[in-house]
């Protein structure tokens, strides 16, 4: 059974809460049922898109499942020495998970806006766009970035930025061999 920390069973709690059945909630997100039951149960670390959608489905905003603290603002955050997910939100059950990210505005509970501090490793799986609403902003700091929007491919080096809406099919990895790490903040209306 999942921790009481880790995004599974948070989302398995907003759910239960919510009292909506797997079934409803996949046919609202567009997952599917055994992708939503992994997500429960730990044993798989879900991108952005995903979450996304669960937490838009759900009526909560996307911080919910990657945070639970509450503090005044203004938040202060710092990404210095932090390259791993905060270790409440991975169970370590899955060998190595393809990306890490580290919420920047933990405790800011009446937030429109998500920042990240991401690191993603290379790999090579499938592409798989995935789509949902609002905006996104990232911007790279290390490594390359590849940006699939829609039919349109770049690949981003560190210093550039993107801005693009969510709602265009898009997928984010690293483009290379090596890892990629920036900063990407989500907008949801």
């Amino acid at each position: 059974m999942s921790s009481p920390h880790t995004i599974g069973s948070r989302i398995r709690a907003l759910r239960q809460e919510h009292e909506i059945d797997l079934e409803s909630l996949a046919k609202i997100t567009g997952l599917s049922v055994s992708y939503l039951e992994k997500m429960e149960n730990d044993a798989i670390y879900p991108c952005i898109g995903p979450l996304h959608k669960v937490s838009r489905a759900l009526g909560v905003r996307l911080g919910t499942f990657l945070d639970d603290q509450f503090s005044r603002d203004p938040v202060i955050s710092s990404i210095n020495g932090r390259v791993e997910a905060d270790e409440a939100l991975h169970t370590g059950r899955i060998p190595h998970a393809g990306y890490t990210y580290h919420a920047l505005a933990k405790g800011k509970n009446d937030r429109n806006m998500e920042p990240f501090h991401i690191c993603i490793y290379p790999d090579n799986g499938e592409r798989k766009t995935t789509s949902h609403q609002g905006e996104e902003f990232i911007f790279v700091l290390k490594g390359k970035l590849l940006v699939v929007y829609g039919r349109e491919t770049h690949v981003l080096s560190p210093g550039e930025t993107i801005y693009y809406n969510s709602i265009v099919p898009h997928y984010v990895g690293a483009a290379g061999d090596e890892p990629v790490e920036f900063i990407a903040v989500t907008y949801n209306p």
